[in-house]
Protein backbone atom coordinates (compact mmCIF):
# COMPACT_ATOMS: atom_id res chain seq x y z
CA UNK A 1 0.00 0.00 0.00
CA UNK A 2 2.82 2.39 0.87
CA UNK A 3 4.58 1.65 -2.43
CA UNK A 4 1.36 2.41 -4.31
CA UNK A 5 0.92 5.70 -2.41
CA UNK A 6 4.51 6.70 -3.20
CA UNK A 7 3.94 5.78 -6.84
CA UNK A 8 0.81 7.92 -7.08
CA UNK A 9 2.57 10.86 -5.41
CA UNK A 10 5.50 10.56 -7.81
CA UNK A 11 3.13 10.40 -10.80
CA UNK A 12 1.27 13.53 -9.62
CA UNK A 13 4.55 15.34 -9.07
CA UNK A 14 5.73 14.51 -12.59
CA UNK A 15 2.34 15.50 -14.06
CA UNK A 16 2.34 18.88 -12.25
CA UNK A 17 5.92 19.53 -13.35
CA UNK A 18 5.09 18.71 -16.97
CA UNK A 19 2.03 20.97 -16.83
CA UNK A 20 4.10 23.84 -15.45
CA UNK A 21 6.76 23.38 -18.12
CA UNK A 22 4.05 23.32 -20.80
CA UNK A 23 2.68 26.64 -19.52
CA UNK A 24 6.15 28.18 -19.75
CA UNK A 25 6.44 27.45 -23.47
CA UNK A 26 7.26 30.61 -25.42
CA UNK A 27 4.64 31.61 -27.97
CA UNK A 28 6.44 34.67 -29.31
CA UNK A 29 9.51 36.81 -28.66
CA UNK A 30 9.26 40.56 -29.25
CA UNK A 31 12.71 42.08 -29.84
CA UNK A 32 12.31 45.56 -31.31
CA UNK A 33 14.18 47.26 -28.45
CA UNK A 34 14.85 44.33 -26.12
CA UNK A 35 13.95 40.67 -25.94
CA UNK A 36 10.58 39.98 -24.27
CA UNK A 37 8.93 36.56 -24.31
CA UNK A 38 5.19 35.92 -24.27
CA UNK A 39 4.53 32.52 -22.71
CA UNK A 40 1.48 30.28 -22.78
CA UNK A 41 1.04 31.01 -19.07
CA UNK A 42 0.91 34.77 -19.71
CA UNK A 43 -1.67 34.28 -22.45
CA UNK A 44 -3.81 32.07 -20.20
CA UNK A 45 -3.63 34.67 -17.44
CA UNK A 46 -4.71 37.45 -19.82
CA UNK A 47 -7.53 35.30 -21.23
CA UNK A 48 -8.79 34.52 -17.73
CA UNK A 49 -8.74 38.23 -16.89
CA UNK A 50 -10.82 39.05 -19.98
CA UNK A 51 -13.35 36.34 -19.15
CA UNK A 52 -13.53 37.63 -15.58
CA UNK A 53 -14.26 41.16 -16.78
CA UNK A 54 -17.09 39.89 -18.98
CA UNK A 55 -18.44 37.90 -16.03
CA UNK A 56 -18.37 41.03 -13.85
CA UNK A 57 -20.70 42.69 -16.39
CA UNK A 58 -23.28 39.96 -15.86
CA UNK A 59 -22.53 37.40 -18.59
CA UNK A 60 -20.26 34.41 -18.95
CA UNK A 61 -17.95 33.66 -21.87
CA UNK A 62 -15.04 31.35 -22.55
CA UNK A 63 -12.73 32.61 -25.28
CA UNK A 64 -12.57 30.50 -28.42
CA UNK A 65 -9.28 29.38 -29.94
CA UNK A 66 -9.57 32.09 -32.60
CA UNK A 67 -10.19 34.72 -29.90
CA UNK A 68 -7.13 33.47 -28.01
CA UNK A 69 -5.08 33.85 -31.19
CA UNK A 70 -6.37 37.42 -31.54
CA UNK A 71 -5.47 38.06 -27.89
CA UNK A 72 -1.95 36.79 -28.52
CA UNK A 73 -1.66 39.19 -31.48
CA UNK A 74 -2.87 42.01 -29.19
CA UNK A 75 -0.22 41.17 -26.59
CA UNK A 76 2.44 41.19 -29.32
CA UNK A 77 1.19 44.55 -30.61
CA UNK A 78 1.27 46.03 -27.11
CA UNK A 79 4.87 44.97 -26.53
CA UNK A 80 5.91 46.26 -29.96
CA UNK A 81 4.46 49.72 -29.36
CA UNK A 82 5.68 49.95 -25.76
CA UNK A 83 9.18 48.99 -26.89
CA UNK A 84 9.00 51.54 -29.72
CA UNK A 85 7.92 54.17 -27.19
CA UNK A 86 10.74 53.29 -24.79
CA UNK A 87 13.21 53.44 -27.69
CA UNK A 88 12.04 57.03 -28.28
CA UNK A 89 12.49 57.83 -24.60
CA UNK A 90 8.76 57.87 -23.79
CA UNK A 91 8.12 56.63 -20.25
CA UNK A 92 5.18 56.79 -17.87
CA UNK A 93 5.94 57.29 -14.17
CA UNK A 94 4.29 55.31 -11.38
CA UNK A 95 2.69 58.52 -10.11
CA UNK A 96 1.08 59.08 -13.52
CA UNK A 97 -0.27 55.53 -13.43
CA UNK A 98 -1.65 56.05 -9.91
CA UNK A 99 -3.34 59.29 -11.00
CA UNK A 100 -4.92 57.64 -14.05
CA UNK A 101 -6.03 54.69 -11.90
CA UNK A 102 -7.78 56.89 -9.34
CA UNK A 103 -9.25 59.20 -12.01
CA UNK A 104 -10.96 56.26 -13.71
CA UNK A 105 -12.90 55.65 -10.50
CA UNK A 106 -13.43 59.37 -9.83
CA UNK A 107 -15.35 59.64 -13.12
CA UNK A 108 -17.68 56.84 -12.03
CA UNK A 109 -18.13 58.32 -8.56
CA UNK A 110 -18.57 61.88 -9.75
CA UNK A 111 -16.01 63.15 -7.26
CA UNK A 112 -12.24 63.33 -6.81
CA UNK A 113 -10.79 60.82 -4.36
CA UNK A 114 -7.37 59.64 -3.25
CA UNK A 115 -6.43 55.97 -3.53
CA UNK A 116 -6.75 55.71 0.25
CA UNK A 117 -10.27 57.19 0.16
CA UNK A 118 -11.17 54.90 -2.73
CA UNK A 119 -9.95 51.91 -0.74
CA UNK A 120 -12.08 52.97 2.25
CA UNK A 121 -15.18 53.42 0.07
CA UNK A 122 -14.78 50.02 -1.58
CA UNK A 123 -14.24 48.37 1.80
CA UNK A 124 -17.40 50.00 3.16
CA UNK A 125 -19.54 49.09 0.13
CA UNK A 126 -18.23 45.60 -0.70
CA UNK A 127 -16.32 44.41 2.36
CA UNK A 128 -13.29 43.83 0.12
CA UNK A 129 -9.90 45.49 0.07
CA UNK A 130 -9.01 47.46 -3.04
CA UNK A 131 -6.73 44.63 -4.19
CA UNK A 132 -9.45 42.03 -3.63
CA UNK A 133 -12.00 44.15 -5.49
CA UNK A 134 -9.70 44.57 -8.51
CA UNK A 135 -8.93 40.84 -8.50
CA UNK A 136 -12.59 39.83 -8.37
CA UNK A 137 -13.79 42.31 -11.00
CA UNK A 138 -10.90 42.11 -13.48
CA UNK A 139 -9.19 38.79 -12.77
CA UNK A 140 -5.91 40.65 -12.30
CA UNK A 141 -3.87 41.52 -9.25
CA UNK A 142 -3.67 45.22 -8.40
CA UNK A 143 -0.01 45.25 -9.47
CA UNK A 144 -0.78 43.55 -12.80
CA UNK A 145 -3.75 45.87 -13.37
CA UNK A 146 -1.55 48.93 -12.91
CA UNK A 147 1.20 47.42 -15.07
CA UNK A 148 -1.33 46.91 -17.85
CA UNK A 149 -2.61 50.47 -17.35
CA UNK A 150 0.97 51.73 -17.63
CA UNK A 151 1.35 49.92 -20.96
CA UNK A 152 -1.91 51.44 -22.24
CA UNK A 153 -0.80 54.95 -21.25
CA UNK A 154 2.60 54.40 -22.86
CA UNK A 155 0.96 53.23 -26.08
CA UNK A 156 -1.37 56.22 -26.15
CA UNK A 157 1.52 58.61 -25.58
CA UNK A 158 3.52 57.01 -28.39
CA UNK A 159 0.64 57.12 -30.87
CA UNK A 160 -0.08 60.73 -29.89
CA UNK A 161 3.56 61.59 -30.60
CA UNK A 162 3.15 60.13 -34.08
CA UNK A 163 -0.38 61.29 -34.89
CA UNK A 164 -0.86 64.50 -32.88
CA UNK A 165 -1.54 66.74 -35.88
CA UNK A 166 -4.08 64.34 -37.41
CA UNK A 167 -5.82 63.86 -34.09
CA UNK A 168 -6.28 67.60 -33.55
CA UNK A 169 -8.19 67.84 -36.85
CA UNK A 170 -10.82 65.33 -35.69
CA UNK A 171 -14.01 66.89 -34.31
CA UNK A 172 -17.74 66.20 -34.33
CA UNK A 173 -19.61 68.13 -37.02
CA UNK A 174 -22.64 70.33 -36.39
CA UNK A 175 -24.84 67.80 -38.22
CA UNK A 176 -23.52 64.91 -36.09
CA UNK A 177 -24.23 66.87 -32.92
CA UNK A 178 -27.78 67.80 -33.91
CA UNK A 179 -28.55 64.29 -35.21
CA UNK A 180 -27.32 62.79 -31.96
CA UNK A 181 -29.50 65.16 -29.95
CA UNK A 182 -32.60 64.41 -32.06
CA UNK A 183 -32.15 60.65 -31.74
CA UNK A 184 -31.42 60.81 -27.99
CA UNK A 185 -33.62 63.75 -27.03
CA UNK A 186 -35.50 61.73 -24.40
CA UNK A 187 -32.23 61.24 -22.49
CA UNK A 188 -31.66 64.97 -22.11
CA UNK A 189 -34.05 65.39 -19.21
CA UNK A 190 -32.78 67.03 -16.05
CA UNK A 191 -34.27 65.80 -12.79
CA UNK A 192 -34.90 68.03 -9.81
CA UNK A 193 -31.45 69.08 -8.66
CA UNK A 194 -29.44 71.28 -6.39
CA UNK A 195 -25.96 72.70 -6.05
CA UNK A 196 -24.23 71.80 -2.80
CA UNK A 197 -21.09 73.11 -1.17
CA UNK A 198 -19.71 69.94 0.42
CA UNK A 199 -16.85 69.48 2.89
CA UNK A 200 -15.78 65.96 3.90
CA UNK A 201 -12.89 64.32 5.73
CA UNK A 202 -12.20 60.56 5.46
CA UNK A 203 -12.04 58.70 8.76
CA UNK A 204 -8.94 56.73 7.79
CA UNK A 205 -7.14 55.63 10.94
CA UNK A 206 -8.20 58.64 13.00
CA UNK A 207 -11.95 59.31 13.00
CA UNK A 208 -11.67 61.70 15.95
CA UNK A 209 -9.32 63.96 14.00
CA UNK A 210 -11.52 63.75 10.89
CA UNK A 211 -14.58 64.87 12.86
CA UNK A 212 -12.65 67.70 14.50
CA UNK A 213 -11.43 68.90 11.10
CA UNK A 214 -14.93 69.05 9.60
CA UNK A 215 -16.36 70.65 12.75
CA UNK A 216 -13.71 73.40 12.69
CA UNK A 217 -14.33 74.10 8.99
CA UNK A 218 -18.08 74.28 9.55
CA UNK A 219 -17.55 76.76 12.40
CA UNK A 220 -15.36 78.88 10.13
CA UNK A 221 -18.06 78.86 7.44
CA UNK A 222 -20.82 79.74 9.89
CA UNK A 223 -18.86 82.78 11.08
CA UNK A 224 -18.06 83.95 7.56
CA UNK A 225 -19.53 82.18 4.51
CA UNK A 226 -17.12 84.05 2.25
CA UNK A 227 -14.51 81.54 3.47
CA UNK A 228 -16.02 78.98 1.07
CA UNK A 229 -13.40 79.71 -1.61
CA UNK A 230 -10.47 79.51 0.81
CA UNK A 231 -11.80 76.24 2.28
CA UNK A 232 -11.92 74.78 -1.23
CA UNK A 233 -8.49 76.16 -2.11
CA UNK A 234 -6.89 74.68 1.03
CA UNK A 235 -8.48 71.24 0.65
CA UNK A 236 -6.11 68.35 0.04
CA UNK A 237 -4.72 65.53 2.12
CA UNK A 238 -6.83 65.88 5.30
CA UNK A 239 -10.16 66.88 3.76
CA UNK A 240 -11.92 67.51 0.48
CA UNK A 241 -14.18 70.42 -0.41
CA UNK A 242 -16.00 71.60 -3.48
CA UNK A 243 -19.22 72.76 -5.08
CA UNK A 244 -21.17 70.24 -7.12
CA UNK A 245 -24.52 69.47 -8.68
CA UNK A 246 -26.62 66.54 -7.46
CA UNK A 247 -29.88 65.13 -8.83
CA UNK A 248 -32.78 63.51 -7.02
CA UNK A 249 -32.07 59.91 -7.99
CA UNK A 250 -31.24 56.60 -6.31
CA UNK A 251 -27.87 56.49 -8.10
CA UNK A 252 -26.95 59.89 -6.67
CA UNK A 253 -28.07 58.82 -3.18
CA UNK A 254 -25.75 55.82 -3.42
CA UNK A 255 -22.83 57.98 -4.60
CA UNK A 256 -23.39 60.31 -1.64
CA UNK A 257 -23.58 57.41 0.82
CA UNK A 258 -27.18 58.37 1.66
CA UNK A 259 -30.48 56.51 1.68
CA UNK A 260 -33.17 57.74 -0.71
CA UNK A 261 -35.09 59.07 2.28
CA UNK A 262 -32.04 61.08 3.31
CA UNK A 263 -31.66 62.51 -0.20
CA UNK A 264 -35.32 63.56 -0.26
CA UNK A 265 -34.84 65.17 3.15
CA UNK A 266 -31.93 67.22 1.79
CA UNK A 267 -34.00 68.30 -1.23
CA UNK A 268 -36.66 69.61 1.12
CA UNK A 269 -34.18 72.06 2.69
CA UNK A 270 -34.22 75.70 1.66
CA UNK A 271 -31.43 77.49 -0.17
CA UNK A 272 -28.85 78.61 2.40
CA UNK A 273 -29.37 75.64 4.70
CA UNK A 274 -26.18 74.50 6.47
CA UNK A 275 -26.24 70.93 7.72
CA UNK A 276 -24.78 69.80 11.05
CA UNK A 277 -21.65 67.62 10.89
CA UNK A 278 -22.85 64.24 9.62
CA UNK A 279 -21.20 60.82 9.62
CA UNK A 280 -21.36 57.81 7.31
CA UNK A 281 -19.26 54.65 7.19
CA UNK A 282 -16.22 56.31 5.61
CA UNK A 283 -16.23 60.03 6.45
CA UNK A 284 -17.56 63.07 8.28
CA UNK A 285 -19.13 65.89 6.28
CA UNK A 286 -21.29 68.98 6.22
CA UNK A 287 -23.02 70.59 3.26
CA UNK A 288 -24.66 73.85 2.26
CA UNK A 289 -27.62 74.12 -0.14
CA UNK A 290 -26.51 76.77 -2.65
CA UNK A 291 -29.14 76.54 -5.38
CA UNK A 292 -32.14 74.42 -6.40
CA UNK A 293 -33.37 73.61 -9.92
CA UNK A 294 -36.56 72.04 -11.25
CA UNK A 295 -36.81 69.14 -13.68
CA UNK A 296 -36.99 70.05 -17.37
CA UNK A 297 -36.36 68.84 -20.92
CA UNK A 298 -33.05 70.31 -22.02
CA UNK A 299 -32.49 72.05 -25.34
CA UNK A 300 -29.12 72.32 -27.09
CA UNK A 301 -28.60 75.79 -25.68
CA UNK A 302 -29.35 74.86 -22.05
CA UNK A 303 -26.55 74.26 -19.59
CA UNK A 304 -25.82 70.53 -19.37
CA UNK A 305 -25.50 70.92 -15.63
CA UNK A 306 -26.26 73.91 -13.39
CA UNK A 307 -23.19 75.57 -11.95
CA UNK A 308 -21.17 75.00 -15.12
CA UNK A 309 -20.75 76.93 -18.37
CA UNK A 310 -21.05 73.90 -20.68
CA UNK A 311 -24.16 73.78 -22.86
CA UNK A 312 -25.82 70.57 -24.04
CA UNK A 313 -24.47 71.33 -27.52
CA UNK A 314 -20.91 71.62 -26.19
CA UNK A 315 -21.35 68.52 -24.03
CA UNK A 316 -22.45 66.41 -27.01
CA UNK A 317 -19.65 67.83 -29.13
CA UNK A 318 -17.04 66.94 -26.50
CA UNK A 319 -18.30 63.37 -26.17
CA UNK A 320 -18.71 62.71 -29.90
CA UNK A 321 -15.29 64.23 -30.61
CA UNK A 322 -13.73 62.05 -27.91
CA UNK A 323 -15.37 58.93 -29.38
CA UNK A 324 -14.11 59.77 -32.88
CA UNK A 325 -10.62 60.44 -31.57
CA UNK A 326 -10.59 57.13 -29.64
CA UNK A 327 -11.70 55.29 -32.77
CA UNK A 328 -8.90 56.99 -34.72
CA UNK A 329 -6.34 56.12 -32.03
CA UNK A 330 -7.47 52.50 -32.03
CA UNK A 331 -7.05 52.30 -35.80
CA UNK A 332 -3.71 54.10 -35.57
CA UNK A 333 -2.47 51.63 -32.96
CA UNK A 334 -3.45 48.74 -35.23
CA UNK A 335 -1.65 50.28 -38.20
CA UNK A 336 1.50 51.21 -36.27
CA UNK A 337 1.67 47.73 -34.73
CA UNK A 338 1.19 46.16 -38.17
CA UNK A 339 4.09 48.20 -39.55
CA UNK A 340 6.30 47.17 -36.61
CA UNK A 341 5.31 43.49 -36.81
CA UNK A 342 8.18 42.24 -38.96
CA UNK A 343 10.28 39.04 -38.67
CA UNK A 344 13.15 41.22 -37.44
CA UNK A 345 11.03 42.49 -34.53
CA UNK A 346 8.87 39.44 -33.72
CA UNK A 347 9.80 35.77 -33.59
CA UNK A 348 6.63 33.66 -33.48
CA UNK A 349 7.68 30.41 -31.84
CA UNK A 350 4.37 28.62 -32.34
CA UNK A 351 2.24 28.82 -35.50
CA UNK A 352 -0.32 26.86 -37.48
CA UNK A 353 -1.60 23.56 -36.12
CA UNK A 354 0.94 23.58 -33.29
CA UNK A 355 -0.38 26.94 -32.00
CA UNK A 356 -4.00 25.80 -32.41
CA UNK A 357 -3.28 22.70 -30.30
CA UNK A 358 -1.63 24.76 -27.54
CA UNK A 359 -4.52 27.21 -27.41
CA UNK A 360 -7.14 24.46 -27.15
CA UNK A 361 -6.95 24.19 -23.38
Amino acid sequence: MKRRAIGIALFLSIAVSAFAQNDLQPLAVVKLNKSETITLKQLKSRATAMEKQVEALGSKQTLTVDQRKQLLDTMIQEKLIVQAANKMGITISDSQVDTAFVNSFAQQLGQQVTESQLSDMIKAQTGKTLAEYIQSSTGMSLADYKANLKNQLTMQQYVLSQKQNDLQKIAATDKEIRDFYDVNKSQFVRSDGMILFLVAAPKGNDSVKAKATVTDLRNQYMKDNSKENSIIADSGKTYGAGTGYIEKSSAMAQNMGWSMDKLVEVFNKNVGYVSPVEENSTQFMFYVVKEKTEAKMLTLSDLAQPGTTITVYAYIKQNLTYQKQMEYLSQAIQQIAKDLDTPANVDRKKTGAELTKLLSW
